[in-house]
């Protein structure tokens, strides 16, 4: 039975409930992904920094992608593995760290989606007013448009924790495998009403305007496409919006599939397993899908990997 104590600043994070067989191989997976999508969305990082044929803006805005993945999973995975390691009663986190790591991980999931939003922009002004692209997309407006989305998760997300951290607590047990905004007004023996009005909205307003600004824009290219008789500009249209694309609705499909399944209860550990997909699967898939789409950057590992093979041979 769960105690009740006030305001208590040392949390137990329930965790993921794996049997002892099972934890070693589901710690080997996801230490291994976790390590992945930290090497390669820091190579993509790099490839692009260092490249100068790709300071443009489609892969200046990209970047914003690989440091959200980084910055997302580094809150929640290398916790994550050491508490499988430890007895449930061990699993403690400070109430202070348990909030820097709720916000984290909205902002993560947000973010993502403001990203990619202004990444569908980015193609729209490419695709539908290739003369204007550069005109428009110009550093400052780039500048503008990562400000944009950084601010308004950093903005709504905010909002969001602190309706929560306003709550006086009675119990002290995270329900979930990480700390997020549910688990942490779960805690609370108030009225939570406001909580979930606010909650509901920012989701439904997020995934409105993410799902109704990327339609809207995918709807204008395909029509430019359909009526254009260019078969380079549909080629490359095809090419980058693919990559796009393929990106959001991985990271749609994991984002709606937690929101089903947190209307059944019964189905926790499903539930739980979903969240740890949405951090892993999207974060892993990013930097594969734009690596092997983007002819620049294989161009670049190319010449690196030609390099190389000279310096060997000297």
């Amino acid at each position: 039975m769960e105690n009740y104590t006030h305001n208590s600043l040392i949390l137990q994070v329930e965790g993921l409930k794996i049997t002892g067989g099972s934890i070693y191989p589901v710690f080997s997976i996801f230490i291994f992904l976790y390590i992945f999508i930290i090497f390669s969305n820091l190579g993509i990082l790099i490839l692009i920094v260092l490249d100068k044929s790709l300071h443009r803006p489609m892969y200046l805005l990209f970047l914003n992608l690989p440091v959200n993945d980084i910055l997302g999973n580094s809150s929640v995975i290398p916790r994550l593995l050491v508490d499988m390691l430890r007895p449930p009663s061990e699993r403690l986190i400070s109430y202070y760290e348990c909030v820097v790591q709720a916000f984290i991980t909205h902002v993560f999931g947000t973010a993502g989606h403001t990203v990619l939003m202004i990444m569908a922009f980015d193609r729209y002004v490419a695709i539908c007013n290739p003369l204007h692209y550069a005109s428009i997309m110009t550093n400052k407006m780039m500048i503008k448009l990562t400000v944009l989305a950084w601010g308004a998760a950093f903005v709504l997300v905010g909002i969001l924790l602190s309706l929560t951290v306003r709550l006086s607590r009675c119990r002290t047990i995270i329900k979930g495998i990480y700390c997020s905004n549910a688990s942490l007004f779960k805690l609370s023996c108030e009225s939570v009403f406001i909580n979930n009005v606010y909650g509901l909205t920012f989701t439904v307003v997020l995934f409105t305007g993410s799902i109704g600004s990327v339609f809207l824009t995918y709807s204008k290219i395909t029509v430019v496409c359909l009526t254009s008789k260019n078969k380079s500009l549909n080629r490359k249209a095809l090419q980058t919006c693919s990559t796009h694309l393929s990106v959001y609705l991985i990271m749609l499909f994991c984002g709606m599939l937690i929101i089903v399944l947190h209307r059944f209860p019964q189905h926790a550990m499903l539930r739980e397993t979903a969240s740890i997909l949405l951090n892993l699967v999207p974060s892993s898939l990013n930097p594969i899908i734009y690596g092997i789409q983007s002819k620049e950057i294989q161009k670049f590992l190319s010449n690196l990997c030609q390099h190389r093979k000279v310096l060997k041979r000297v």
